[in-house]
């Protein structure tokens, strides 16, 4: 009996499908000088989903592990963030935190391939995402990616999901003190000048106004203006008591007259809100929002207000430059207090941590200390 004739190529399904139709009836690619095959002809789709679960492995000259085989990146970061999503929820971390660790996540299922298992990471592997990074990011920015990658896979390690924590290699490392320090110096100061600031502050709104001078009167940043509540402030007392939302540790801040003036103006012409949680805040943005809020919960993505309207400030009146934004302003607060030579008192005005021995036995600082810091920074903005 005659053979059954050869039955006919199929054509691709569309020109830039990525694999061709083999004589053995299968869908075809050759990687690395070698034929592998994905499946059959009549089943174009899942031949082309094989193929893009498996290519990273075979382009790189590894054999494909079976989903079943090894706990994949992308199993450890949703792993990863089930569990940071937990501290939000009983406050041990702020949300800001966990969006970092979520885009971080993001970045490493982007660069290492969502499919690749952790056991499979080597330190090649490492070597080429850092050299992607460091073209995209500046030195600081690449320092905290690594270091967030580091902490998922420790994570892992600590929690037992993985037998040992991967082979990061030489490369793999922080940016040199060297190359730290250069860009610092490429950028200028990341702080304002006592003119600059006078100038902000004149051609402010009302809440800018505000918003300016309690970031160089108190050292806060856009998170802790855009969750500070009336109740923290006593404008007859002429004092501001907001633990820092991003460590909770307790701040004391004694308030200039022109920051009680500001916050008053400030809290009288704030839009109306149907929002419970925001009727008892300082500041109110349009609408009725927080000025630093999540403005897509499934992106994570973090909507800043107070900086995106600074930013505009800064552009009108040509001060904007590299390393200058809202937050510059905390960096200038810590520049100046430090020069009533009482780094304690700045610090404790700042919400930093003090983990020295003096730090753990200390109890209270003074009012007057505090004060000598905040006078120290108004003589310098204002000359009185």
């Amino acid at each position: 009996m005659a053979k059954s004739a050869a039955r006919t190529k199929p054509n691709k399904p569309y020109p830039d499908f990525p694999l061709f139709p083999h004589a053995t009836g299968r869908w075809a690619k050759k990687i690395r000088g070698k034929f592998h095959y994905f499946g059959k002809w009549d089943a174009p789709d899942a031949a082309l989903q094989k193929y893009l679960d498996e290519k990273d492995a075979l382009h790189a000259g590894r054999t494909p592990r079976s989903k079943s085989d090894g706990l994949t990146l992308r199993d450890l970061c949703n792993r990863f963030l089930t569990a940071k999503q937990l501290l939000v929820e009983s406050g041990d971390i702020v949300e800001l935190t966990f969006i970092g660790y979520f885009k971080n996540c993001e970045r490493v299922i982007a660069n290492f391939g969502k499919g690749l298992t952790v056991e499979d990471l080597t330190a090649e592997n490492f070597a080429e995402v850092r050299s992607k990074l460091a073209k995209k990011f500046s030195p600081s920015t690449l320092a905290t990616e690594i270091r967030n990658t580091k902490v998922l896979f420790k994570w892992g390690f600590d929690s037992g999901l993985l037998k040992a924590p991967p082979r990061y290699g030489q490369s793999f490392r922080m940016p040199s003190g060297k190359v730290m320090r250069q860009a610092r110096q490429a950028n200028g100061p990341r702080m304002f000048e006592a003119d600059a600031l006078r100038s902000l502050l004149a051609a402010s709104d009302v809440s800018m106004r505000a918003m300016i001078l309690l970031a160089i009167n108190c050292g806060y940043g856009q998170s802790d203006i855009a969750n500070l509540p009336v109740g923290a402030v006593d404008l007859e007392t002429r004092w501001a008591e907001f633990p820092r939302p991003k460590t909770g540790i307790e701040r004391r801040c004694p308030l200039w007259l022109e920051t009680v003036a500001a916050i008053r103006l400030a809290v009288e012409s704030r839009p109306h809100t149907d929002k419970p949680e925001n009727k008892d805040l300082v500041f109110i943005a349009r609408g009725g929002e927080r000025w630093v809020q999540i403005s897509d919960s499934e992106k994570r993505t973090w909507k800043d207000s107070t900086g995106k309207k600074f930013g505009k400030l800064l552009n009108r009146l040509d001060l904007k430059r590299m390393g200058l934004n809202f937050y510059a302003i905390r960096h200038t607060f810590e520049t100046i207090g430090g020069e009533s030579k009482d780094q304690v008192a700045v610090n404790a005005i700042m919400g930093h941590v003090d983990n020295s021995m003096a730090g753990v036995y200390r109890e209270r600082i003074s009012d007057e200390r505090l004060i000598a810091v905040t006078d120290t920074v108004h003589q310098w903005l204002f000359g009185n």
